[in-house]
C-alpha cells in the first residue's frame, strides 16, 4: 500500500484533474460560440492568455497580503527555471491543448496530451533517475498503437487532420516538461511561489505576443470578460494550487499517472455537455494510451545507486 503522503499527493492531483476536465468542455463551448448569448467566440490564444493573466493577478495579491514582499524572494537560477517552465511548459501546454480542442475534439486532444508519461519516463531515464525496462518499452509500443487508433489513422475513409494531432502532441511534450522541472522547483521553494513565477512568466509571454490593444480591438462583452475571470480561477488558479501541492508528495512519474483521471473527466463532460461522440475503435485507443501510462509507472525502476 502506498504511504499516506502518496495518497495525499494522489488526491490533490486528482482534484486538479477534475477542474481541468471541466475546463476542456467550457473551452470547447467558448470556441464554438455556444457559451454566450449572440454567439460570441473566444480564441485559444485569448483563453490561454486570459486564464493565466487573471490567475497570476489574483494569486499575486493573495500572496502579497498573506506573506508580504519577502515571500517573493527567489534565486536567479530558480527564477530562470520558472520562466522556462512558464513559457515552454505552462504556456505551451495550455495553448496547443486548446488549439487541438478547437480544431479537433476534446477526446483526441486530451488523449494525445496524456502520452506525457512516456516523455517523462524517457527524460528520467536519460538523466539516470529511472531504469528503462522491457515492460516500459512494451508500454511505449501500446501508447503508439493507442495514438494511432485514437486519431483514426488506421480507419479507411476517415480524413486525417494534422493540426489537432500535432498541437496535442506539442502539448504533451510541454506537459511532460513542466512536470519534471516543476517538481524540482518545489523541492527548493514553496509551491505557491513556484506557481506565481511560472504563471507570471507565461502571462508575460502572452502580453508580448498578444498586447492589450489587440485584445481591446476584439470588443469582448462583459459576459465574456466575466467568463475569462471565472475560468482563470476554476481552471488555472485552483487546480494548479492542487497540482503543485501534489508535487510535494509525488515524483514526476507518479504525478503524471495520477493526472490520467483528467481524460476520463474531460471525455465524459464533452459527451454530456457538448455532444461529442467517441467511436468504439477510438475508445479502444484511449484505453490503450491510459493503460500504457499505468504500465510506465508500474514498470519504472530507480537505479540501485539512487536513494
Amino acid at each position: 500500500m502506498p504511504p499516506v503522503h502518496h495518497w495525499r499527493g494522489y488526491f490533490l492531483i486528482a482534484a486538479a484533474t477534475f477542474c481541468w476536465g471541466g475546463a476542456a468542455t467550457l473551452g470547447k463551448k467558448a470556441f464554438n460560440g455556444s457559451l454566450f448569448a449572440g454567439g460570441g467566440q473566444i480564441s485559444p490564444l485569448v483563453l490561454s492568455q486570459g486564464r493565466t493573466t487573471f490567475a497570476v493577478l489574483v494569486l499575486g495579491l493573495f500572496l502579497l497580503g498573506r506573506f508580504g514582499r519577502q515571500f517573493f524572494r527567489i534565486t536567479a537560477r530558480d527564477l530562470l527555471i520558472s520562466a522556462c517552465v512558464g513559457i515552454f511548459g505552462l504556456a505551451g501546454s495550455n495553448y496547443f491543448y486548446y488549439l487541438a480542442i478547437q480544431k479537433g475534439t476534446v477526446a483526441l486532444a486530451i488523449t494525445l496530451q496524456y502520452t506525457a508519461p512516456v516523455w517523462v519516463l524517457l527524460a528520467m531515464v536519460g538523466r539516470g533517475k529511472e531504469r528503462f525496462t522491457f515492460r516500459a518499452l512494451f508500454s511505449i509500443a501500446i501508447a503508439i498503437v493507442g495514438i494511432a487508433l485514437t486519431i483514426d489513422l488506421l480507419h479507411a475513409g476517415v480524413s486525417f487532420k494534422a493540426v489537432p494531432v500535432v498541437a496535442a502532441m506539442i502539448a504533451s511534450f510541454s506537459f511532460a516538461f513542466y512536470n519534471i522541472m516543476g517538481q524540482e522547483l518545489v523541492t527548493r521553494n514553496h509551491q505557491l511561489k513556484v506557481m506565481f513565477f511560472v504563471l507570471l512568466s507565461s502571462a508575460a509571454l502572452w502580453m508580448v505576443l498578444d498586447p492589450p490593444w489587440k485584445i481591446a480591438a476584439q470588443h469582448f462583452s462583459g459576459a465574456q470578460w466575466g467568463f475569462l475571470f471565472v475560468f482563470a480561477c476554476l481552471s488555472t488558479l485552483l487546480p494548479y494550487v492542487f497540482f503543485f501541492s501534489g508535487l510535494k508528495y509525488l515524483d514526476p512519474t507518479r504525478a503524471v499517472i495520477a493526472s490520467c483521471l483528467e481524460p476520463v473527466f474531460a471525455i465524459l463532460f464533452a459527451m454530456i455537455f457538448v455532444g461529442e461522440g467517441v467511436r468504439a475503435i477510438q475508445a479502444l485507443g484511449i484505453v490503450l494510451v491510459l493503460a500504457s501510462t499505468l504500465m510506465v509507472q508500474t514498470g519504472a525502476r530507480r537505479p540501485a545507486q539512487i536513494d
